[in-house]
């Protein structure tokens, strides 16, 4: 030992050799090859243990262990590997190298390859947008899977989409697990975070400093967030074009404005259930970003009508527009942001539960927007039909109209908007209005709807057969028709809506009629039966007959439902004698009269099935369902 006690210390790493005259000696270190340089201090020797320990009679060998080392040399030592692989192999040992291989930063890693070690190039697991994705939900979301995430796709073509729905209650996701997805997925552009109360500034700190290609944040219901987040987010994110705030009670105006300001491709904001945003956030983010703005989505805030008029005078680029849940605006804001004239690019307009949607708004609506393609109202209690027909002769560009729960809209103002909408009608919707009353209008002799295609009524108790023969004569070129849950109609109103088509029925839907029978279905399948593709007939009073015409006439048909229907094992039979009929989708549910004696035929249906509904038909034994299930494997059968 002589020679390394007289070593004089002017250089710190001695060069290759052997300073050790006894070989034995030289085994107190861990083999390191003999290229390898040896590092020692000038004024502390570290203890070294012994190989051989005595123990009685017995002596026993330690074998030596990577795992004495500290954690700095393992990082260093992790950092010069020469590739993703075999740093992914590493992690996979034990959660003390998870965590010290997902700490490295990109920047950290040494891609000098001096040893000349090449690293296998694995397979690029990339998916259809170019990057991968990776969802945590409930007790998996945890910061060792976020670990092992962050290693193992950074050599897969890297971490695009993360979204973690829930958290562990024990273990759940921290801002721990965000510093490792920030360090090792730079590519990241997509991130949701639901329900992470854990999760604070920190984390997001982290994201925006490592993340900067972030395209798309998703906050929801993470109460330890706040504005600091956001400003982190703006400063390190500027490519982020679609922002998601929902349920997080410390976010306030002053991070909106910062991504306004700082994010130039803002392009999609939604925010819902954040009491701290008024008015000022809004504003501020409307007139920053008024040329960028396409998306707006505004839900259970406290804003009152002066961001209505910020919306109407800078939304110069605001193509979808969506408002819900506004107690504090009123009539006034929707006048207001109707006549900015800044909604000339709008093309699809949806409020619900906004007192403030009354005539005089609406129709200020429809003027101030000449592009509107796509209106749907829900809960709009004070929308009468005057308002709704006034709109539709403003609203020249119109396509799509959809009234749910506004009880104040009658068969006047129902007719009423059909006669005077523009020649772009496409397509209809009146779902549990209950002012709908059955009334024999007698419509003046005008130019019918011929632009209409698709009609769809559902649970209007109101809605009976006078209304729907006028409808037959007012729009002979449906070809999409949904009568769902209408007691009052029979086959005497479906059968002039029947034979005045110009064109002939593609999609028909008239579950729970009750009072519609066979005569009306087997008039339906002879006179459109060559292009019927969908009929659900849940719940009409059609027997077997209904079924012989279908089978007879419906060539194209791929969907059939005749739940809850009186139907047979003869009914199954005619429809599987069919040579035409190709069925995909077939839904028996509640068909106590079909049984076993169907076996045959649904096996013949089979061949072509994807699909089939046997819940509830109690002549159908669990032994005959199981002989399906292993005859028919291509089709998913519920029983």
């Amino acid at each position: 030992m002589s020679k390394l006690f007289s070593f004089s210390g002017s250089d710190n790493f001695f060069p290759g050799g052997s300073i050790y005259p006894n070989p034995k000696e030289s085994s107190l270190f861990f083999s390191l090859g003999h290229h390898v340089d040896v590092y020692f201090p000038h004024h502390k020797r570290s203890r070294i243990s012994p190989p051989i320990v005595c123990s009685g009679e017995r002596v026993e060998k330690k074998n030596p262990s990577i795992e004495i080392l500290p954690d700095e040399c393992l990082f260093e030592i992790f950092r010069r590997l020469p590739g993703g692989q075999e740093r992914s192999s590493c992690a996979c040992v034990s959660k003390r190298w998870l965590t010290l291989v997902s700490n490295i930063h990109r920047d950290e890693i040494n891609d000098n390859n001096k040893g000349g070690v090449v690293s296998k190039v694995e397979d690029q697991d990339v998916e259809g947008d170019g990057y991968l994705s990776r969802v945590l939900e409930g007790k998996k979301a945890t910061d060792v899977r976020l670990a092992a995430i962050a290693v193992g796709t950074a050599s897969r073509g890297g971490l695009g989409k993360l979204s973690i729905r829930g958290s562990n209650s024990t273990c759940g996701v921290t801002n721990v697990g965000l510093r490792a997805i920030s360090r090792g997925c730079p590519s990241l552009r997509v991130l949701s975070l639901w329900d992470s109360s854990s999760v604070g500034d920190e984390g997001l700190f982290e994201i925006a400093d490592g993340c900067h290609q972030l395209e798309k944040l998703d906050l929801c219901h993470c109460p330890a967030i706040t504005d600091k987040s956001l400003l982190a987010v703006a400063k390190g994110c500027p490519n982020l074009k679609d922002l998601t705030i929902e349920g997080c009670a410390n976010i306030e105006n002053e991070g909106l404005q910062a991504l306004a300001r700082c994010c130039p491709n803002l392009k999609a904001i939604s925010i819902k259930d954040c009491p701290l945003i008024g008015d000022q956030g809004i504003a501020s983010m409307l007139s920053s970003a008024s040329f960028t703005l396409t998306k707006i989505k505004l839900q259970a805030l406290n804003i009152t009508d002066v961001s209505l008029a910020v919306i109407g005078h800078y939304g110069r680029a605001v193509t979808d527009l969506s408002l819900i849940s506004l107690p504090n605006v009123s009539e006034k804001g929707f006048w207001v942001m109707g006549n900015g004239h800044g909604l000339q690019k709008l093309k699809s307009f949806a409020v619900t539960s906004c007192r403030g949607v009354t005539d005089l708004g609406l129709e200020a609506v429809g003027k101030g927007c000449p592009n509107l393609k796509q209106l749907c109202l829900h809960k709009c209690a004070f929308l009468s039909d005057k308002g709704l027909v006034s709109f539709a002769k403003t609203a020249s560009s119109l396509e799509s109209l959809q009234l749910e729960e506004c009880h104040r809209i009658t068969q006047f103002g129902f007719f009423g908007s059909l006669l005077n909408c523009g020649a772009k009608l496409k397509a209809i919707s009146l779902v549990n209005c209950y002012g709908i009353k059955d009334l024999n209008l007698g419509l003046p002799s005008v130019l019918p709807c011929k632009s209409l295609r698709s009609l769809s009524i559902r649970n209007c108790p109101g809605f009976g057969d006078a209304s729907l023969a006028a409808l037959g004569k007012l729009c002979p070129q449906l070809q999409h028709v949904e009568l769902s849950g209408l007691h009052g109609i029979s086959d005497a109103g479906l059968l002039p809506l029947l034979e005045t088509r110009e064109a002939d029925l593609v999609k028909v839907n008239l579950s729970g009629c009750v009072n519609l029978s066979d005569k009306a279905v087997c008039i339906m399948a002879d006179l459109h039966g060559w292009t019927l593709e969908m009929l659900n007939l849940e719940g009409c009073k059609i027997s077997d007959a209904s079924l012989v015409a279908i089978a007879k006439n419906c060539q194209l048909l791929s969907d059939l439902d005749v739940s809850k229907c009186a139907i047979t094992d003869s009914g199954i039979a005619a429809l599987a004698r069919s040579n035409q009929i190709k069925l995909q989708i077939l839904s028996m549910s509640g068909c106590s009269k079909v049984s076993d004696k169907s076996m045959p035929s649904l096996r013949k249906l089979g061949q072509t099935l994807l699909g089939l509904n046997l819940q509830q038909c109690k002549a159908i034994s669990s032994s005959t369902v199981d002989l399906f299930v292993e005859q028919l494997w291509r089709c998913d059968i519920l029983f």
